[in-house]
């Protein structure tokens, strides 16, 4: 179980932190591709894109280091939540698309966070 913990966090990590760098440093190119993005000012989509960035490196190199592990934990709640917010955020504005994505990466995230604190905890 731990492996697949470990692979989950890393396809995660990879995911958020590209998503993250599109929405912090590429914002009108990701305008263009995801309506979505539009829906933000710039400024929430460059610390929406910074805090992805982060949780993302927390995903995985606290862990990795083992220092402080705890983060990782943490990292992987604070996605679920994001990913809740990101489900009701869709919902509202009918991209079923983005609606699925959101889920599937928040259900993703909730199943490291559980993972690691009651299955294979560090």
């Amino acid at each position: 179980m731990n492996v697949a913990l470990w692979i989950v966090q890393v396809l995660l990590a990879l995911a958020f932190a590209g998503a993250g760098f599109d929405q912090a440093f590429n914002y009108d190119d990701a305008q263009r591709r995801l309506p979505w993005v539009g829906a933000l000012a710039r400024g929430a989509a460059l610390t929406l894109g910074l805090l992805e960035i982060a949780a993302a490196v927390a995903l995985v190199v606290p862990a990795a280091t083992n220092t402080v592990p705890s983060l990782t934990v943490l990292a992987a709640a604070a996605l679920a939540v994001l990913m809740a917010v990101a489900v009701v955020f869709h919902s509202r504005r009918h991209e079923v698309a983005q609606l699925g994505f959101s889920a599937f990466f928040g259900v993703a995230a909730a199943a490291v966070l559980v993972g690691r604190v009651v299955v294979a905890p560090f």
